[in-house]
């Protein structure tokens, strides 16, 4: 893949020839989010924000001495329709770099392609972890960042005794589940007192289920939910969860699906008081913060919210452009390399650092709804490192990832081998 492109035209018309003209050369910047179908709520986003930030760096003088150009695709919230846009990104439009998907499924779909071609991808979004690739930067947090901390502050600051783990019926929230089980149980709470229930994407019938949630608690123990329901499906849920008289101080929710942009014009009424952990909320105090969403409220509207993803996607571009400018080419693998030890100031006010593992140091922000859908900062760390695998689940705990030393995303560290395949949960 050509890192630089140059197109040089010359025409020869009549015996006279023309003088050749040299059109700019550009680093091409992939974008694959989907702008159609059911993620196009969360995605589009995500897109205006790549352009942005290119438009940005353009302002300051490009990069390398060229200007950046956005090249926008639509996997249109079809799987394996990722993986083809992904392809066509590197092949056909020969890009640098990509940033792009937001489900575990669309990940996955593209992985196989980018390591086939040596393409990077940043992947901005919570995920499952469980999962180590040297052409995928994951900005978002794993599970050790999100799902750990929010547990252990309804075991500590909430006295919860009793957990109702609820998600959609995909790979995110059963891996997630399956390590907060382990955890659960390892920390002293009995398998009877941990319900887990899943539900297709858009369920709308919560009556069952939250009576069955209302129901664990009938012995008088303190019950918590964390909920890793997907979309639309969560109004339903909390509106269900208030038609049964159920508030946030009877049984309190911690979300890790639910931000700005998802509540953004929505009737919080039956969701204030109900918490979220994120890494990062438009509510952060800090300069840099201000001066993103100023911009980004400029560019798009006042009304326009700022979220998690945006600013993971605000960290990652922002690295790359360092470690391209570091090694001096956008070269995918002296660009790897060059990530590794990156530093950047990320919106809460802290320090952003890419580990070898090819996950961020991150804090980790626990945030209560309130009734202009904003979240009030409740409970903030300091940054985390990101785990590429869990040390909750066997298989997992004796895994390292370290590109850099072992040069490997799957070190056993009893067998003292690089492991090649693993299985999805």
């Amino acid at each position: 893949m050509n890192s630089v492109k140059k197109i040089i035209t010359s025409a020869l018309a009549m015996g006279a020839l023309a003088a050749p003209a040299f059109a700019q050369d550009t680093i091409k910047v992939g974008v694959l989010h989907s702008l159609s179908g059911t993620m196009a709520i969360s995605e589009t986003t995500l897109k205006d924000t790549v352009e942005m930030l290119v438009e940005d760096q353009n302002a300051k003088g490009g990069l390398l001495g060229m200007q950046l150009e956005a090249v926008v695709v639509d996997p249109a919230s079809d799987w394996p329709l990722f993986a083809e846009k992904a392809r066509e990104l590197l092949t056909v439009q020969d890009v640098d770099v990509i940033f792009g998907c937001w489900t575990s499924v669309s990940r996955k779909s593209v992985l196989p392609v980018i390591e086939e071609l040596n393409g990077l991808l940043f992947y901005p979004v919570q995920y499952e972890g469980e999962e180590s690739s040297k052409n995928v930067f994951y900005t978002g947090a794993a599970p050790n960042q999100q799902a750990i901390p929010a547990t252990d502050y309804f075991l500590e600051e909430l006295g919860v005794e009793k957990f109702a783990l609820l998600g959609t019926d995909y790979v995110y929230p059963r891996t997630t589940n399956n390590i907060l089980e382990s955890y659960l149980q390892q920390k002293g709470i009995a398998e009877e007192d941990i319900f887990v229930n899943y539900t297709p994407f858009g369920h709308s019938d919560w009556s069952k289920i939250v009576s069955d949630v209302v129901a664990l608690g009938a012995d008088g123990k303190k019950v918590g939910v964390i909920s890793t329901i997907n979309g639309d499906a969560n109004i339903g849920f909390y509106k269900e969860l208030a038609a049964a008289g159920v508030s946030a101080d009877d049984i309190p929710v911690v979300a890790f699906s639910v931000g700005e942009e998802e509540l953004s014009g929505l009737d919080t009424t039956n969701l204030v008081g109900h918490l979220a952990a994120w890494n990062y909320f438009q509510s952060a105090e800090s300069d840099a913060n201000e001066e993103f969403v100023a911009k980004w409220k400029e560019r798009m509207g006042e009304e326009r919210v700022t979220n998690d993803p945006m600013e993971a996607h605000y960290v990652g571009f922002n690295m790359w452009v360092n470690a391209v400018e570091a090694a001096g080419t956008t070269d995918v693998d002296a660009v790897r390399e060059a990530m590794w030890g990156q530093e950047f100031p990320n919106l809460t006010g802290g320090t952003a650092v890419m580990g070898t593992n090819h996950h961020l140091a991150k804090p980790v922000l626990i945030g209560e709804i309130q009734d202009d859908g904003q979240f009030d900062i409740i409970s903030e760390t300091e940054e985390v490192p990101g785990d590429a695998w869990t040390d909750y689940l066997p298989d997992s705990a004796v895994l390292v990832s370290d590109w850099k030393d072992l040069g490997c995303g799957m070190y056993n560290t009893e067998t003292e081998s690089c492991v090649q395949i693993k299985s999805n949960y």
